[in-house]
């Protein structure tokens, strides 16, 4: 992220390339981590950087899952939503009540195990987490800040947002292009963004992927800055932000404390 200054984005929304999930072994291989710890170490450098570049008072936004896979101790459970608090902590990041988005497209009939017989059956695994960070204490604003009051959301948003358990949100299909994506539904980075910026901030996905953040934070009146590291996978970004009207010789990101202004989003970044 040498390309953006520090404290100059709002908010990070984003959902990395989960550990120990096989579609994600490549990724992790090609940037050299071949074992669990090594793709929770590149994730760590990641929230390292997402805290230099954030205001203070800015969240961070994580959209991940635990993975069930056997490794040499047999069948097991990796914690990655444990993991990543973990290692925001260590970065500075100071951890705030987590959303849970139970996904309905799961299949109520996808069991492991030993089926109607007790006890070595497992557990279905349908819940992601959305892990939310802050750096520092409360972002301040100005009273009667009028582009906070023009990001006012309702009251049954507020209520229906701001459950702990998010049930009504479905999956995304996931990428068919050169590369598969993971991505992550435009539901919920919509609401992220809605919950946690006000129109005219800077907001940030560093695996920016299908570009599932960058779409919604530039429709809600946000500049939307994107780091994608796979050659392949940026390519089709730019594409398609050129197809949305996004220049991809837009400028630089402002510094924070300026708005994003009418001018439209920066393109998706290449992450060097």
């Amino acid at each position: 992220m040498d390309g953006l200054r520090d404290a100059s984005v709002h908010l990070v929304v984003t959902s990395p390339p989960y550990p120990m999930i096989p579609q994600w072994d490549r990724v992790f291989r090609e940037l050299g981590a071949t074992d669990y710890s090594g793709m929770l170490r590149l994730l760590e450098d990641a929230w390292g950087e997402c805290y230099r570049v954030l205001v203070p008072g800015g969240l961070l936004a994580v959209n991940i899952g635990d993975a069930l896979r056997s490794g040499e101790d047999g069948f097991r459970l990796w914690p990655n939503h444990a993991e990543t608090l973990l290692a925001a902590g260590r970065v500075g990041f100071t951890p705030l009540p987590y959303l849970l988005w139970k996904k309905p497209t799961n299949r109520p009939n996808a069991f492991l195990g030993s089926g109607f017989l007790p006890p070595n059956a497992y557990v279905t695994l349908d819940c992601e987490f959305i892990l939310l960070l802050r750096k520092g204490g409360l972002r301040r604003f100005a009273p009667h800040d009028a582009l906070r009051e023009s990001s006012r959301f309702s009251r049954a948003d507020r209520d229906r947002w701001f459950s702990q358990v998010w049930t009504d949100v479905r999956g995304a299909p996931q990428g068919s292009g050169a590369r598969r994506t993971g991505a992550f539904p435009g539901e919920i980075a919509e609401r992220l963004v809605r919950m946690f910026s006000v129109v005219g901030d800077t907001v940030l996905d560093p695996f920016a992927g299908t570009g599932t953040t960058l779409w919604a934070a530039a429709r809600l009146g946000r500049l939307a800055v994107g780091i994608e590291w796979d050659p392949v996978v940026f390519e089709e970004l730019r594409s398609e932000a050129r197809s949305r009207g996004w220049s991809p010789e837009s400028p630089a990101v402002p510094e924070a404390t300026a708005g994003a202004g009418s001018g439209g989003p920066p393109p998706p970044r290449r992450r060097s």
